[in-house]
Parts: C-alpha cells; structure tokens; sequence
C-alpha cells in the first residue's frame, strides 16, 4: 500500500514514518470506534485551540489564526456527529490516546519552550491526521471515503499553519526549533510505529488485530 502516492507531498516529508499498514487494516474493521474517536479528537483540538487564546492572549497573530481555527475544528466535529447519529453510534468522551497523552508529557513547561512545544506538536498532530485521512479513504464507504478525502486539504493547512507559528512568534533560533521539532518527530514515529494495546485513531502498531477483527466484525458495515 503505497500512502505516499494519497497523502500531500509536504505532509509525506515531515513525517517520519508512514502509518503501519496493520493499523489501516484494524481500522478498517472498526468503523464506529475510528468515528467515535475522530469526534473526540476534533473537539480536543477545538479545546487546544482555545487554550492557546485562553493562555496567550497578547500574542495577536497567534489569538487570530487559534479563532478560525477553534471554530473549523468545531465544524469538523459537528460533521463527524452527523455520521455518528446517522449509524445511531452514541457519542462518548473518549480517555486520551497513548499518542496524545506521550506528546503532552513531553511538552517543556518553562516558556518559552512550552508555546514551542505545544505549536511544533499540533503540527505533528495534524500531519499524522491528514495523513491517515489520506490512508483510510480506499478502505472507506464511499461517503465517509469522500468526507475524510475532503478533510486532507485543512489538515495539510493547520500542520502549515502551526508551523509557521512556531516559526514566526520567534520563540527559539531555527537551529533551536529545527532540534527540537526533530526530537519531537522521533517521538511521534515512535509511537506510530511500535505495538499499542489500545485503538484510537492515532493509536500505534495494532497489538493483536487478528483478535480484534474477530471481535468487531459485526460493528464494523457502515
């Protein structure tokens, strides 16, 4: 399965691995978790939106460009839950992911190290998301298949868009923020690519998806 020749150029370069191709397989055969879960995640990058409003409210270009965003995250969501409604899959919150909860962790909390690390690791985020947009849509239905398909372009955008925030709020030197965004790439390959227990939608190397297939077969025909 070739992802690179699906997912945009500029996110194939940033990321340092490609999605394994056992987690596009597990997901596949579990539709209304992968759904529940990308609900959950636009609205807690609707909410990390707001925290960066909320935390740096000095900061203009950076309160602007966190506004638009809160709200396109939210439009997301608002979309995923006309799917979950439409398959009478009941929205619930969702603990934190491994992915999530190791990005987190390894944020720095002295500033400004840690608007560094919180931008660089938004742009890791949505890179792996279009990324796996781009991964998903040939094993999708064909509506779900053209809504996630219509998702790659604001994905590629906000990884862009993080970016240069991280860039231009001037918050370290390039050399110090070309460092850190790579450590903060081996971190995240890392845990795209080694086994995880648990499925979420930007879980690692499924654990045993033999088992799990086995066991969500019937939940999976959207």
């Amino acid at each position: 399965m070739d992802v690179a020749r699906e997912t945009p150029a500029s996110v194939v370069a940033f990321l340092q691995v490609p999605t394994p191709d056992a987690w596009i397989v597990e997901a596949s055969h579990r539709l209304p978790e992968l759904l529940l879960d990308h609900a959950n995640c636009e609205l807690k990058a609707a909410s990390t939106a707001l925290g960066f409003l909320y935390r740096y409210p000095e900061r203009g270009a950076l309160s602007d460009r966190m506004s638009r965003l809160a709200r396109e995250e939210l439009r997301h969501f608002e979309q995923v839950r006309i799917y979950l409604d439409e398959h009478r899959i009941p929205f619930a919150r969702l603990s934190a992911s491994r992915y999530a909860g190791a990005l987190r962790k390894a944020v720095r909390q002295s500033e400004p190290h840690r608007l560094l690390d919180m931008l660089l690791i938004g742009a890791l985020i949505e890179a792996r998301s279009c990324e796996r947009f781009a991964a998903l849509v040939p094993h999708l239905p064909a509506k779900l298949a053209g809504f996630y398909a219509g998702l790659l372009a604001s994905e590629a955008r906000h990884f862009e868009q993080y970016i240069a925030l991280a860039r231009s709020e001037r918050l370290s030197t390039d050399a110090e923020l070309d460092k850190r965004l790579g450590e903060l790439k081996l971190l995240e390959a890392e845990l795209i690519s080694s086994p995880d227990e648990q499925f979420r939608f930007h879980s690692g190397l499924p654990a045993a998806p033999e088992e799990n297939h086995e066991s969500d077969a019937k939940g999976s025909d959207l």
